[in-house]
């Protein structure tokens, strides 16, 4: 989403459209100065259902962390298109996996979106998330210089 064209000025935070509002007071984004800080994102949708759960015969939850991981990753690229970034400005993405057996599967969707010339990396294990059924939840931190917003510089990135 490239806002340079019509040049309306880019939230300093916001609640986003579109996406889970936060349980919490505080916004999906904070930008501070040509930093942009994205909050814990997680794979919650707008209708407060989670991507990656599903019900098996028996009623038993199936969660995947691979569909979670991605969702979560589609949810903070949305989130950035609202502050006037992309994935490609992402700097520092810090990873919280429920379980480090998961580790693996959420490397794999994780490397379709970045790659080794792609955001420096941590990940750790919590004990809990703020839901039973969220697996994993992501904070980033992109860079999109003021310069490159108002001149309209396209940078050409995911």
């Amino acid at each position: 989403m490239e806002r340079n064209a019509s040049r309306v000025p880019l939230p300093r935070s916001a609640v986003v459209p579109g996406k889970a509002r936060p349980r919490g007071a505080f916004p999906h984004f904070r930008r501070a100065g040509d930093f942009i800080f994205v909050s814990g994102t997680s794979a919650r949708r707008s209708d407060d259902t989670i991507a990656g759960v599903t019900r098996a015969a028996g009623g038993a939850t199936v969660l995947d962390v691979a569909a979670q991981t991605r969702a979560v990753l589609e949810n903070v690229r949305d989130i950035l298109a609202a502050a006037g970034a992309t994935l490609g400005d992402v700097v520092e993405v810090s990873t919280f996996l429920v379980d480090m057996a998961d580790f693996a599967a959420y490397n794999a969707v994780y490397s379709e979106f970045f790659d080794y010339q792609g955001p420096a990396r941590t990940t750790v294990a919590v004990a809990a998330l703020p839901h039973p059924e969220l697996l994993i939840e992501m904070k980033v931190v992109a860079h999109r210089p003021a310069a490159a917003r108002s001149a309209g510089k396209a940078r050409r990135r995911p």
